[in-house]
């Protein structure tokens, strides 16, 4: 390159950087030549506030069955049931008393029929799986049987007082601990004030409870039940059911009947 505008080319260069403020081609500090210089307003030389974190989401409470439950109150023991003494009013209570003990194991309850003083009192321990179904002891064939086995011994359903202890029937027919000790208590109470002639206990659990005998035992037998200090004479059979079920056990039951036998 040369000639006379080689000259003038640099000078105008030299010139240019003169005026962007670069008279030197190296410096003692480093420059950021591609950083924007700062604003001169005093707003812009605030630092930006850092914009606010979003809230967190609430989290949706637990399940009832995970949250913490509070210690139950300890309930008030209850003193035994008081059962009432006048027989209205007890049949009354069977009905309709929420304190009932056999109760409480179906809503729908079989009640006794007849009336205090009857010279033959028919008790089992609990209604059978028809009886509660149909709203009445002794109901359908066992019914029928029950009826021609009083009619052997010169009596009919309707001259006898016919109940069970429990006014419902418990699961699988069976109950014990303190329901059973209720039970128990009511027993006596309820042989108190139908005051029968005579006691025919129909099933094995009734036997146990009534004469503390098993119903194999009772064969035969003339039972006799202490009752407010006196003597209850009572017989001991199978529930008609049962005999229903295992005909070979009508013997025994006549050999506890014929001790009722008020016809011949």
């Amino acid at each position: 390159m040369g000639g006379p505008n080689t000259a003038l080319l640099a000078e105008s260069i030299s010139d240019w950087w003169s005026l962007a403020g670069l008279d030197a081609l190296v410096g003692e500090q480093p420059a950021g030549w591609l950083v924007l210089p700062p604003a001169n307003d005093a707003a812009a030389a605030k630092p930006k506030a850092r914009p606010a974190l979003a809230a967190e989401p609430e989290l949706a409470p637990l399940p009832a069955v995970l949250q913490r439950q509070e210690a139950p109150q300890a309930a008030e023991a209850k003193g035994p049931v008081v059962f009432p003494d006048d027989w209205t009013e007890f049949q009354q209570w069977l009905a309709e008393g929420t304190d009932v003990p056999g109760s409480q194991w179906d809503a729908r309850r079989i009640l006794p029929v007849g009336e205090a003083g009857a010279p033959l009192m028919l008790l089992t321990a609990w209604p059978e799986i028809d009886d509660q179904r149909d709203g009445t002891l002794f109901s359908g064939e066992t019914g029928k049987l029950l009826d021609a086995m009083l009619q052997a011994i010169g009596r009919t359903r309707g001259d006898c007082y016919v109940a069970s202890l429990a006014v419902t029937r418990p699961a699988g027919g069976r109950c014990d601990g303190a329901e059973a000790a209720e039970l128990d208590r009511l027993l006596w109470h309820h042989l108190r004030l139908a005051k029968p002639g005579r006691l025919l206990l129909i099933g094995g659990d009734i036997v146990r409870m009534a004469a503390s005998i098993a119903l194999p035992d009772a064969r035969g037998k003339l039972l006799n039940i202490n009752q407010d200090g006196g003597k209850l004479e009572a017989v001991a059979v199978a529930h008609p059911a049962m005999l229903l079920a295992r005909p070979a056990q009508k013997a025994a039951a006549w050999d506890s009947l014929k001790l009722l036998n008020w016809g011949r």
